[in-house]
């Protein structure tokens, strides 16, 4: 045993930089799949925590009454239930800003059910009538703190000074802005001091149930007994998915290439042992001399191997969990990293298994020759023959398939790198499509405006005043129930049937008539309906029926929306507008043409639009991290693939130097069998990434309700430059060990 053990630490240290390199990739991959997993947990936990931990409600019922709770109690999987509580819409005015808040009435003792999760300072107290707590991610957005005074505006137009008593989580609602408005606990005192007036408040009831698979069957029962009270419904299902939506598509795409990684890390590695096992033949013989058997010999060349990707597998568990611990704030979770590391260590065992047996099988005969095998020429040194290239490039060309398998393993290995590297550049590409042309994702509104102190009519004309404003739309954003009740979406009125707002149609058409309408595509799938279908919903109590008459890409609401032009709705729903959409003239910057609006004099409330490209701009940071990790991989195949054309020339060289070749011509010789197989496989792995980029895209944009219809493939000038960089980088590895090798004395004899 001692034996094998030293002869494993020779050969590891005769190859160090090979080692290195290959625990730095299978270490990446590792890290990658960490970091992948993490998110795409933290994902759903974020959700799944807070509403364990605070006891939440699956379902949250608003009526314009307070219902009759002995009814809801009596349901068929209610157990238990919270509220009904008060609810008033206000204007939070802080730090210079104005943003819509819902104030929600809360007991001055927590409740048992859909409890708040004091993060910091206390909870409500009747001795401080003018203290609420507010909910975290609407507290950080809009810069709030414990003690921090501010006030807000109810609809009669009085304004009233409150202060943050504390902050808090909530898994009953989901993350500022994305769930809008804001949330804010109050007591029922305070509330009615802002909201003195019944009829504009509204009372919401949280239903526990036993088995949150019943949800849709609940809300069914529930908007029976209530008999046309309902005004919306939102579920646990609508929050979980709004909490995980950015994340899960990180944690994809970290996922994607951490898995095609993985498997190009096996080629490596595969590739790693097959080649050192052809380099050890003779010292494998004669350990078969010595008596070493068979399983010995193979047990001997797992371990070593099996060692090295262990050594990796270590580092990557300990930097993914570094990298999510920093970053996320949320360290994986002892399942996950013992999963990933089993995971990767089996698959690493079996890349260098069959290598390890063929190691087994060497015959005992310590003087047996290390001649590359022989056989036919390949079409492509023969194609090299008959157009007359120069006789160092022929021989590089034969010598590049002289090992039929190593080759292939050699080019797989390069190409699986290159495919995920052009995808990448795919998604680099895609961003940068959202960041040029926002009105692809339905942003060709770079600004809303908002009332505020002013009329409807007063701020239209104020903002098309600026010389920067192409035009103003009229819009409307309402829940509304949908076909069964289940459940709410998000309906936007937007423009007018006869000057409808520039949506980016993808599929059919635009609207153009009363009644018509354009939707998500998380709202066809979510409805099961398709371009052409009509659907009944319910918006503020008044029964709507609309054409579905084409398909838009919608960010928002994980697509789930509906869009139709404001004379759509019903007169009460739709006068006065809620804000105005504005399109800038081409040029404009959107920054400077709201700092405008937003004069002292103009009494607007503007806000800009998020572009999805800034939420995602991460995903730039994971591209280049992980181009990092897959060009490690490549390197690592190809300094395999160097090493054993090295080997199997070595006599090859002293015959080419005998005849007259000079120190150029063999490292060209040498040169050329490593780059045929490189850029055989770069060409390839671009060609497929190429093909694949769009595909994935659109594929994930279909998946996460988005929509298909937004991926970009990589423009040709930068595929070109990519397969290049790649190219000369394969040629340049593989030229520093052949001038070395060119310029050392061969004997003739050497074996």
């Amino acid at each position: 045993m001692v034996a094998e053990w030293r002869w494993i630490r020779a050969d590891l240290l005769a190859r160090r930089a090979q080692v290195a390199l290959t625990v730095l990739a299978v270490a990446g991959i590792v890290a990658a799949l960490v970091t992948a997993a993490t998110l795409l947990e933290e994902g759903t936990n974020p959700w799944r925590g807070l509403f364990t931990r605070g006891h939440g409600a699956h379902v949250w019922i608003h009526t314009k009454d307070a219902p009759d709770v002995a009814e809801l109690r009596g349901l068929t999987g209610v157990t238990e239930i919270a509220g009904p509580y008060v609810s008033a819409p206000a204007t939070l005015a802080a730090g210079g800003r104005k943003v819509p808040v819902a104030l929600q009435e809360a007991p001055a003792v927590p409740p048992k059910v859909a409890t708040p999760l004091m993060t910091e300072g206390r909870w409500l107290d009747p001795a401080d009538p003018g203290g609420v707590v507010v909910e975290r991610s609407f507290a950080t957005a809009t810069g709030l703190r414990p003690g921090s005074a501010f006030t807000v505006t109810g609809l009669d137009g009085a304004t009233h000074a409150l202060f943050v008593k504390g902050v808090a989580e909530s898994g009953d609602q989901g993350f500022y802005p994305d769930w809008a408005p804001g949330l804010a606990w109050t007591l029922r005192q305070t509330l009615s001091t802002v909201e003195p007036a019944p009829g504009r408040s509204e009372n919401v009831t949280g239903l526990r149930l036993a088995d949150p698979e019943d949800t849709n069957l609940v809300v069914q029962r529930s908007v029976t007994v209530l008999a046309g009270q309902v005004q919306r419904v939102a579920t646990w299902r609508e929050v979980r998915a709004s909490m995980e939506l950015d994340n899960r598509l990180l944690g994809l795409l970290l996922a994607l290439f951490g898995a095609a990684g993985l498997v190009g890390a096996a080629l490596a590695l595969a590739n790693a042992t097959g080649g050192r096992v052809l380099g050890q033949l003779r010292d494998l013989a004669t350990l078969k001399s010595l008596g070493f058997t068979p399983r010995q010999v193979s047990a001997m060349l797992l371990a070593e191997h099996g060692l090295l990707g262990l050594l990796g597998i270590l580092i990557g568990l300990a930097a993914g969990h570094v990298i999510t611990a920093a970053t996320l704030r949320v360290p994986p979770s002892p399942g996950q990293l013992a999963a990933i590391g089993l995971g990767t260590i089996l698959i690493v065992l079996v890349a260098v298994l069959l290598p390890a047996w063929r190691g087994g099988r060497t015959a005992p005969i310590p003087a047996a020759p290390a001649v590359p095998p022989h056989g036919r020429l390949s079409r492509l040194a023969r194609l090299a023959l008959l157009v007359r290239l120069p006789p160092a490039l022929v021989l590089g060309t034969r010598d590049a398939f002289t090992r039929r398998t190593p080759a292939v393993l050699t080019s797989a290995g390069l190409a699986v790198p290159m495919m995920m590297i052009t995808i990448g550049l795919g998604c680099w590409a895609t961003l940068d499509d959202f960041t040029a042309n926002p009105a692809k994702v339905g942003q060709a509104a770079a600004l809303s405006v908002r009332p505020g102190d002013l009329g409807a009519g007063e701020a239209r004309l104020r903002a098309m005043a600026d010389p920067a404003v192409l035009a103003a739309y009229p819009g409307v954003e309402l829940d509304a129930l949908v076909p069964w009740q289940t459940r709410t979406v998000r309906t936007r009125a937007l423009g007018s049937s006869t000057a409808p707002y520039p949506f980016h149609v993808i599929e059919g058409r635009m609207f153009r008539e009363r009644g018509e309408a354009v939707a998500g595509q998380g709202l066809l799938d979510l409805l099961s309906i398709r371009i052409g279908d009509r659907v009944r919903l319910t918006v503020g109590g008044t029964p709507l029926i609309v054409h579905i008459v084409g398909r838009v890409i919608e960010p928002e609401q994980d697509g789930e929306v509906l869009s139709f032009g404001i004379d759509t709705l019903a007169a009460k729903d739709a006068v006065p507008p809620h804000f105005y959409a504005l399109v800038l003239k081409d040029g404009a910057d959107a920054r400077e043409v709201r700092a405008r609006l937003l004069g002292s004099d103009r009494g607007l409330e503007v806000t800009q639009t998020v572009n999805p490209a800034d939420r995602l701009a991460v995903i730039r940071v994971i591209i280049v991290a992980l181009v990092v990790v897959l060009a490690l991989i490549g390197l690592t195949t190809l300094l395999t693939a160097s090493a054993l054309g090295l080997r199997d020339h070595r006599r090859d060289l002293a015959v080419l130097q005998a005849m007259g070749l000079t120190p150029r011509q063999v490292m060209a010789t040498l040169v050329t069998g490593t780059g045929i197989l490189a850029v055989l496989g770069v060409l390839s792995g671009a060609a497929a990434g190429a093909l694949l980029s769009r595909a994935l895209i659109d594929w994930e944009g279909h998946g996460s309700g988005v929509g298909a219809g937004i991926g970009r493939a990589p423009t040709p000038a930068t595929l070109a430059a990519a397969v290049l960089i790649a190219v000369g980088a394969c040629l340049l590895v593989a030229l520093i060990p052949a001038r070395r090798a060119a310029r050392a004395r061969v004997p003739v004899t050497a074996g």
